[in-house]
């Protein structure tokens, strides 16, 4: 049985994403963990598809866009605070930011995320502008 937990939301980035973007890595347990990804003004992600995990974004602050694909069916939505959307198995994504404020977003991952080799980088709607 897991011991409960509390944690505060990290000042820094504890690791950068393959997409690109700023985790700040918050909490998990066997079914599934919690991060806070962070992506900076006017900055395209990578895009990517995982292996083995599954994903719902809720948005926290900013403005942008994400792209998903998923058996040849793709869409754009718009993300601003208050969206929540889902990225399942399987599904090819990317995300942008517009204006002069990071966009922010907490996700769980189901089951936690496996570590290295996760991400499969794949071809996307934007250009990438993250290193």
């Amino acid at each position: 049985m897991a011991i409960p937990e509390v944690k505060h939301l990290p000042v820094a980035r504890d690791v950068v994403a393959p997409d690109g973007s700023d985790v700040r890595i918050l909490l998990g347990l066997a079914g599934g963990g919690m991060a806070h990804f962070e992506l900076g003004p006017n900055q395209v992600s990578k895009a990517v598809t995982h292996r083995t995990v599954e994903e719902i974004w809720y948005f926290l602050s900013g403005r942008g866009r994400m792209w998903r694909k998923r058996e040849g069916e793709a869409s754009i939505v718009d993300v601003y605070p208050g969206i929540c959307l889902t990225i399942p198995l399987g599904t090819h994504f990317q995300f942008r930011s517009f204006g002069h404020e990071p966009l922010s977003a907490i996700g769980v991952t189901m089951p936690p995320w496996p570590g290295e080799g996760e991400a499969v980088f794949v071809t996307g709607e934007w250009e990438p502008t993250v290193p």
